[in-house]
């Protein structure tokens, strides 16, 4: 199966192509919310290094949120466009379940963190892989609460990961029994291909109707008082 993957929720993007279950060709770049400047010839450069053309695909996964804004509309556009026009079924993976994903033999707590902005950070608690709540936008004093009830006797074996983790690190009240996760800014496609074909979620149809899921409202609609 020919996918494609698109990572467009963070700083750092990337695109990865898999044909098979053991090479995954990644592409990625750290430059800043550049997504529209920079994605389409990062997909045409894989393509070619692929030795791909877009029909032979056979599947798109991309971020489904929390993240950019634009970023994550960039990446659902590409890959709707993608879709619809060629054919073939699409689907969006959780961002911080994505984020989550390469810590799940670990034990213990894994918080995948995003910079909010606000003085407040998209966080989830993880154990084993598994959910232990919904997506949040909190400020870190609510954060470490979050973390203190659900890690109990064992807060040490708590870690914080994603580009977000440093700087809620260094706002946390007591970060003493909390570690920081190692390469904090990656970019996520090669999991997203991991986790499409684990769950084989591109062999579901499609839901044409799905968006972005932003968590908060974006400031314009904030000042218009949108969906009050």
């Amino acid at each position: 199966m020919n996918i494609l993957a698109i990572d467009t929720a963070t700083e750092k993007f990337s695109v990865a192509h898999t044909s098979t279950k053991e090479e995954i060709l990644l592409f990625e770049v750290d430059a800043g919310l550049r997504h529209s400047e920079l994605v389409m010839d990062c997909i045409d450069t894989l393509f070619k290094t692929a030795g791909l053309k877009p029909e032979n695909l056979s599947g798109v996964v991309c971020m489904g949120g929390p993240g950019s804004f634009t970023g994550l509309r960039i990446g659902f556009s590409i890959a709707k466009g993608l879709a619809l026009s060629l054919g073939i079924p699409y689907a969006a993976i959780p961002t911080l379940d994505c984020m989550a994903h390469p810590f799940h033999a670990l034990p213990g707590i894994i918080v995948p963190v995003i910079d909010a902005k606000k003085k407040a950070f998209f966080c989830a608690l993880y154990r084993e892989g598994k959910k232990l709540c919904p997506d949040m936008d909190e400020q870190p004093a609510e954060i470490a609460r979050a973390i203190a009830a659900a890690s109990g006797k064992d807060p040490s074996q708590t870690i914080l990961t994603g580009p977000g983790a440093q700087m809620l690190y260094g706002a946390l009240p007591d970060s003493t029994f909390i570690r920081l996760g190692t390469d904090l800014r990656w970019g996520n496609a090669e999991t997203l291909i991991k986790i499409a074909v684990e769950t084989q979620i591109l062999t579901h149809p499609p839901d044409h109707t799905c968006g972005p899921e932003y968590i908060r409202k974006s400031d314009a609609e904030l000042i218009l008082g949108i969906g009050d």
